[in-house]
């Protein structure tokens, strides 16, 4: 590192990200932030900028958010208006319609060289590049697990300490936890079924799989699920309802408030949610690998939110924007957000530690990361309602598991060709 570098006095994890690249000195200079709005992602970001100002007085860092349900159109807006954030969080699955919109400008090569990049994240940050060019990076990555309570194992005489290996110990185990009322009324869900939570995702990426499938191809550009995998998955993940009676759709509106309530056995999730379950006080709770199938077959999915810098912004506040994203991404950062958030950092270093690999809530989440995948997503909005109103005519309308997957394959398909450039 040159002389120059050794004597800027940068955050001690700079050192060990990017910080050996070169930034230019940013005087009394104002930069935006803007990410949606999540408790525990505000106040870890609350905290980082915090970190970062002390050490770097001459820059402000105003962090905005916005309800998740409207982020995307407000950043698109701002964008056009020519008013956007310096630095934006955005979902890896909306990179393609950011990057169409002019809302990114490529990670300068300068401070996020792309051999680094590639050497010290995990893989599935090369979702982010585009004809050659990083468009952002994530401070963390998510896989998803099965969250249990162990109070209603025990309740249900199952083993607290054992939860379910398989989809068939999975489903038997739902059945002796679920509980309905005099009228047949689920009051206690053995599992959470929540396709706008994470159900769509292991449907989509875990159960097709496991049912022999493969649910895109072609780069993800084309559908491969209308087939006997997509629809054994189909009918399994709907059976849960109609006919094992584990769960149902609805049930105290999303799955992850029935699992804090205490009214869920199990909830399929995210990293992100440990955050919000660590306040749990009425129950112990576990997590575990998602079940495998009956011949041992795993599956998990990936995702992750990455920073990216705006198109519009130059000058002072490109190089100001460029020292915080370099912040972002350092060990220090992902090691405040994992303690706030509960997400893994994106790090390969700074995840795959022995404090990590031996812990019982962060280990089963670092496995799934050997075996995920991650869906390139081309409007990630609509191929997963696309995938809520696919179950929703199953379970609600009565149409058949056969005749709503072909609509689901065909009304995804059209999409995925529609958002072609």
């Amino acid at each position: 590192m040159e002389a120059h570098m050794r004597k800027a006095t940068l955050f001690a994890g700079l050192l060990a990200g990017f910080s050996a690249f070169a930034f230019n000195s940013a005087q009394a200079v104002e930069i935006e932030y803007w990410q949606y709005v999540f408790d525990t992602r505000v106040k870890a970001m609350d905290q980082l900028i915090a970190e970062f100002q002390k050490a770097n007085p001459d820059i402000t860092v105003k962090q905005v958010t916005f309800p998740y349900a409207d982020y995307q159109t407000r950043v698109i807006a701002a964008n056009m208006a020519g008013n956007a954030p310096d630095v934006m969080q955005l979902f890896y699955g909306w990179l393609d319609k950011f990057v169409a919109g002019g809302i990114l400008q490529p990670l300068p090569k300068d401070a996020f060289p792309q051999d680094k990049i590639e050497k010290d994240f995990f893989p599935i940050v090369t979702a982010m590049k585009r004809d050659g060019e990083y468009y952002g990076l994530p401070t963390a990555v998510r896989s998803l697990a099965l969250f249990y309570n162990k109070k209603l194992f025990k309740e249900a005489g199952l083993d607290p300490n054992s939860p379910p290996k398989t989809l068939d110990e999975f489903v038997a185990a739902g059945q002796k936890i679920a509980k309905v009322d005099g009228a047949g009324n689920i009051v206690v869900a053995g599992s959470t079924l929540d396709m706008a939570g994470q159900d769509h995702q292991w449907w989509r990426e875990v159960l097709i799989r496991q049912f022999g499938g493969e649910p895109y191809k072609d780069g993800d550009t084309k559908v491969n699920y209308n087939d006997e995998a997509g629809l054994k998955a189909l009918n399994f993940y709907t059976s849960l309802q109609l006919e094992k009676k584990i769960g149902k759709a609805g049930f105290m509106d999303e799955g992850q408030a029935a699992f804090r309530g205490g009214k869920a056995g199990m909830t399929i999730d995210g990293t992100f949610r440990l955050g919000a379950f660590s306040s749990i006080k009425d129950f112990e709770w576990g997590v575990t690998e998602l079940p495998a199938n009956a011949q041992g077959v795993r599956s998990n999915y990936a995702s992750y939110f990455a920073n990216g810098i705006s198109s519009k912004t130059k000058g002072e506040e490109l190089e100001a924007s460029k020292k915080f994203l370099a912040y972002l991404t350092s060990p220090e950062a992902m090691a405040i957000w994992l303690k706030t958030v509960g997400e893994l950092p994106a790090l390969r270093s700074a995840a795959l530690t022995d404090a990590n690999l031996k812990d019982p809530i962060y280990s089963p989440f670092l496995k799934g990361l050997e075996y995920a995948h991650t869906t390139l997503f081309k409007d990630e909005l609509g191929q997963r309602q696309n995938a809520i109103d696919m179950v929703n005519r199953v379970l609600l309308e009565g149409q058949s598991t056969k005749d709503s997957l072909a609509q689901a394959a065909e009304a995804e398909q059209e999409m995925i060709d529609a958002a072609k450039p």
